[in-house]
């Protein structure tokens, strides 16, 4: 079956009614900790209108009525570093998979012109996916061309739509403070990784909105005086655990606060890129078979060329520490947001989020916590009141759950089902449309 033709039958048959009304149904509005018992939530053209007492909504025969009881309802949930496909049959796939997770908004790290039209797409429902929210190509060493050039490509992505620059590893001090001036000058955003030429501290004066992958934090953990070795192409400060001050977390955590920004850990790319040794346990992951056969294999070649270079010793540190550095930056207050890099290294996209949140409560947060990376935070960031949270007014970006996250956050992996902006796809549909996708790469 061809599979775009399949989520394309999927979004003409989610059903869309002028209003609905999910009955009875235990809410997390993530406005205040806690549990919302026995709730009705009105859905009307696509935004919440009411939540109020169980059994108290007025329906007609127009309403689509969606049993919520003895479930819990939480806010979609934000995948805040993704990468979108270009190619538009696995690109549909990688959205459904997204939205089969209950991810309503995508941040899209590695723009792309076709990206313009697929976030407005996406809007208007002509096409299956979360919310997007995206970068233009990535600004790196490979594709600099000088300050003058940095320059200019900043104005033009600008001009061209894109919400924010992506920076990627390679730029040297002059084109990083071009890209800043630009930036400045035409009053757009730039984030994600750190230019090493640069360091942490000066990327976050210069006002980088978010530091990807936690990376320069290890190099700022390191002492001034200590004699490091020559740099290494291990991610993320990985080669720096040795010569990592534990002792200064508390002070790089309240310094990352007072300077701003805020952090998108991608924990569950460090696992899988550090769990090398556990790589044939990673393929046997039921959501792998989501993924094309290619890639597949070019996951298990590059965490075995990394085995090589990483002990299981040394990746156990490496993520402890990592995980005592996330506490502190959000016990500090640094804004820490979900995000997983999927697809990327053994991250199956929507799945890797459920990871992640896992990620999130063993480094130390609570379940609430975790969900609030996910759903007030990124909508803080963004600075917007239309998602984030289950409350009159705000879009209808909603995930149904069997069983309470609070309690376990393992049970945002049990969905009965997924609105977006009003549009409500059911766990058959879902399973219809993860069932073609494994197919197709059987």
């Amino acid at each position: 079956m061809n599979i775009r033709f399949l989520l394309v039958a999927l979004l003409a048959a989610a059903s869309m009614a002028d209003e609905a009304v999910i009955t009875r149904v235990n809410v997390i509005s993530m406005l205040e900790p806690g549990v919302l018992t026995d709730r009705d939530v009105t859905v009307r053209d696509g935004r919440i209108v009411a939540v109020g007492a169980g059994g108290s909504a007025e329906t007609s025969d127009g309403t689509l009525v969606i049993d919520g009881a003895d479930r819990f309802l939480i806010p979609g949930l934000a995948e805040m570093h993704a990468h979108v496909p270009v190619e538009p049959e696995y690109r549909d796939e990688v959205l459904f998979l997204w939205v089969a997770n209950g991810v309503t908004l995508a941040r899209g790290m590695l723009g792309h012109p076709d990206h313009l039209v697929l976030r407005d797409d996406l809007l208007a429902h002509r096409v299956l996916g979360p919310r997007l929210i995206t970068s233009g190509p990535s600004f790196s060493g490979r594709t600099a061309g000088g300050p003058a050039a940095v320059a200019a490509r900043v104005r033009a992505q600008q001009r061209d739509g894109y919400d924010f620059l992506k920076i990627h590893p390679g730029l040297t001090v002059e084109e990083f403070d071009a890209l800043v001036a630009a930036a400045r000058e035409v009053g757009i955003g730039f984030a994600g990784h750190v230019t090493a030429a640069v360091g942490l501290w000066p990327s976050l004066e210069a006002g980088q909105t978010t530091v990807d992958h936690l990376d320069g934090y290890f190099d700022a953990l390191v002492r001034e005086d200590t004699d490091v070795p020559e740099g290494s192409t291990l991610s993320f400060g990985l080669w720096l655990t040795p010569f990592v001050d534990p002792d200064r977390i508390p002070a790089v955590a309240e310094r990352s606060r007072a300077l701003g920004g805020a952090v998108v850990p991608t924990e569950t790319l460090s696992e899988n890129t550090t769990g090398t040794h556990r790589w044939r346990a990673m393929t046997e992951r039921p959501e792998f078979r989501y993924l094309p056969a290619e890639l597949r294999e070019n996951y298990v070649v590059r965490v075995q060329r990394a085995a090589l270079a990483v002990t299981p010793e040394t990746g156990a540190e490496y993520l402890a520490l990592r995980k005592r550095l996330i506490v502190a930056l959000h016990d500090a207050g640094v804004p820490v947001l979900l995000g997983s890099d999927s697809p990327q290294v053994f991250n199956v996209p929507g799945f890797s989020i459920h990871r992640e949140l896992e990620a999130m409560v063993a480094a130390g947060l609570t379940p609430y916590e975790a969900l609030a990376t996910g759903t007030t935070a990124p909508a803080a960031f963004l600075r917007t009141a239309d998602w984030g949270a289950i409350a009159p007014g705000r879009d209808a970006d909603l995930v149904l759950l069997e069983a309470d996250p609070l309690a376990d956050i393992a049970n945002t992996r049990k969905i009965a089902g997924v609105m977006v902006r009003g549009r409500w796809l059911d766990r058959a549909e879902i399973d219809a449309g993860l069932a073609a996708i494994a197919e197709r790469h059987r």
